[in-house]
């Protein structure tokens, strides 16, 4: 079993930067893909990055356009999402999940944050 709790999250200007946080518990992390989605007021949970289990191998989302950078520490049980050039747009409630295989789709993740805020205000 895995327990994922988000962090990092605030209230930014356009154009500013942050850093998310997801801590898992356990010493199974490293067996797991974790990924990150969000999920504006109004739209469906989409997805914005993965990273394999040994985090070799990355995904993200058209839309980030290069802004965003996932990584992971298995050390430290902790996956990160660096943002960047932060949009209006780029609010949501961000979550970040831990699944067996290293896929785009939220249902396919077994275990889930419940999420930090973001919000990009102009």
């Amino acid at each position: 079993q895995v327990q994922l709790v988000e962090s990092g999250g605030g209230l930014v200007q356009p154009g500013r930067s942050l850093r998310l946080s997801c801590a898992a518990s356990g010493r199974t992390f490293s067996n797991y893909a974790m990924g990150w989605f969000r999920q504006a007021p109004g739209k469906e949970r989409e997805f914005v990055a993965a990273i394999n289990w040994s985090g070799g191998n990355t995904y993200y989302a058209d839309f980030v356009k290069g802004r965003f950078a996932i990584s992971r520490d298995n050390a430290r049980n902790t996956v990160y999402l660096q943002m960047n050039s932060l949009k209006p747009e780029d609010t949501a409630v961000y979550y970040c999940a831990a699944g067996r295989f290293t896929m785009t789709q939220w249902n396919r993740y077994n275990y889930w944050g419940q999420g930090t805020q973001v919000t990009v205000s102009s």
